[in-house]
């Protein structure tokens, strides 16, 4: 039987078939489902498009936002701008709905309405929809609203659950100031140790642990 390799001629055929074949099944192809790929061509370009034009609609957006809570910001009686921050809180549809309620809550409590104040935080804590660093921070500010006259027990057990989070060294410093104002000097010394000794202790907290250890009578271990 002669090869196909020996025959030039007879490969010459084969791919000539061969293409004729694939030019056949394009052309089948082309006009059961052209409409359709014209159609794919298109959607992909308007869609291309719709993101162009929906990432600038966001940034007018955030633009937008950012003007009416500078704007908020700059009303100097503490109560109208803490509702200007609640409206924009309640409208917002970007990272500013979080950042607006948080600084209400600040604005609530230089108004003198501490109640006020720690419930915006705390929603803000029990919202599973924001950013773990946002629902700590708040849960810091509502713990430290209430170190004046709350319970130490359910507040120090509030600051436990941040010990593990972006403001750990935060939360130990407060439960240090909450175990002094109980009496446990040892359990005060011994977290302002851990925050003097510790590296990434935020410097100006460090200096202050240090600072509040030799009054307690203790020292760091390097001391």
């Amino acid at each position: 039987m002669t090869k196909r390799d020996d025959d030039p001629a007879a490969d010459l055929l084969i791919q000539e078939v061969d293409e004729e074949l694939k030019r056949e099944q394009y052309l089948k192809i082309w006009k059961k489902y052209g409409n359709w790929i014209v159609g794919a061509a298109v959607a992909v370009v308007a869609i291309v498009a719709g993101h162009q034009g929906w990432q600038a609609w966001q940034q007018d957006i955030r633009s937008k936002e950012a003007a009416r809570y500078a704007a908020a910001q700059a009303i100097g009686e503490p109560r109208q701008a803490a509702e200007a921050m609640a409206a924009l809180a309640a409208d917002s549809r970007t990272g500013y709905a979080t950042v607006a309620s948080l600084r209400q809550a600040g604005l609530l409590a230089e108004a003198g309405d501490v109640a006020g104040a720690v419930k915006v935080y705390d929603r803000i804590a029990a919202d599973g929809g924001v950013d773990r660093t946002y629902r700590d921070l708040a849960t810091l500010r509502s713990v430290l609203l209430g170190l004046e006259g709350g319970d130490a027990t359910a507040l120090t057990q509030r600051l436990a659950g941040l010990t593990s989070g972006p403001w750990r060294h935060s939360a130990l410093e407060l439960t240090a100031i909450i175990a002094h104002r109980r009496g446990e000097v040892d359990k005060a010394r011994e977290l302002y140790r851990q925050l003097a000794d510790d590296a990434a202790t935020p410097q100006n907290l460090r200096a202050r642990a240090a600072e509040m250890l030799a009054a307690l009578g203790g020292s760091t271990k390097k001391g």
